[in-house]
């Protein structure tokens, strides 16, 4: 399979040159070009056509959902992974409305954007093989999170997402139930599992609201996401 072309559109020179190291460091994957305003990005979007962009939302000379919005419009190619600091309800629903294939907050961690990139290169994988859709086809590249209102509710074990299991994950719950922060590595330890394992739960835990992530930095500056259970309301 071709590489995946990818675009960086943001405006802090920093963040977008940790944005290229780490991509730089993914496999099957194309760094075709950064930009730092939407001017910028719009022309190098109708010259390079990227498959996938990381996009930021907030610029000097505007706002990335308005380029979301008109990519879309366009009927564009090019799918996007928002990565912004921006935490409100209402640019999750902006950009969720506007398609993007995934939503990161930063500060980025490798790992996350790794997860998000594979996830894609197999949502590519699964389309190219198709060339008529079932349901069943259909549901696997439109993954729904809660049941439809009306619905009969679904058990625990339909509920999981294929690569999570019901007992794994039991264990990462009695880990972080015993308080503290934890990294993915000492969770993994602590359950005799690897540090990429003990991640895809624990991120499945943050996304279901059973627990918070914080990024903090040691002492030769790395990123490293620390975990705690959320508190009980």
């Amino acid at each position: 399979m071709s590489p995946i072309r990818l675009l960086i559109i943001e405006d802090d020179r920093q963040i977008a040159e940790i944005q290229r190291r780490f991509v730089e460091r993914l496999d099957q994957v194309e760094l075709c070009g950064i930009a730092h305003t939407l001017a910028d990005a719009r022309d190098l979007i109708d010259v390079l056509t990227p498959d996938l962009i990381l996009l930021d939302v907030y610029f000097p000379d505007g706002n990335g959902l308005d380029l979301l919005r008109e990519l879309r419009a366009s009927d564009s190619a090019s799918d996007v992974i928002l990565i912004t600091a921006a935490k409100e309800v209402d640019t999750l629903r902006s950009a969720l409305r506007g398609g993007v294939f995934d939503y990161i907050l930063k500060p980025l961690v490798f790992e996350r954007l790794a997860e998000a990139v594979q996830r894609y290169r197999d949502h590519l994988d699964r389309l190219s093989g198709l060339d008529q859709v079932a349901q069943k086809e259909v549901d696997l590249l439109i993954p729904r999170t809660s049941p439809d209102e009306g619905a009969t509710a679904p058990t625990r074990e339909d509920r999981l997402p294929k690569g999570i299991d019901a007992i794994t994950l039991d264990k990462i719950r009695e880990v972080l139930a015993g308080g503290g922060e934890w990294s993915a590595e000492d969770v993994g330890a602590a359950m005799g599992a690897s540090r990429t394992t003990a991640r895809r739960y624990l991120e499945f835990l943050v996304g279901h609201g059973e627990a918070d992530a914080e990024v903090s930095y040691g002492n030769v500056g790395r990123p490293e996401r620390r975990y705690r259970s959320t508190p009980s309301r």
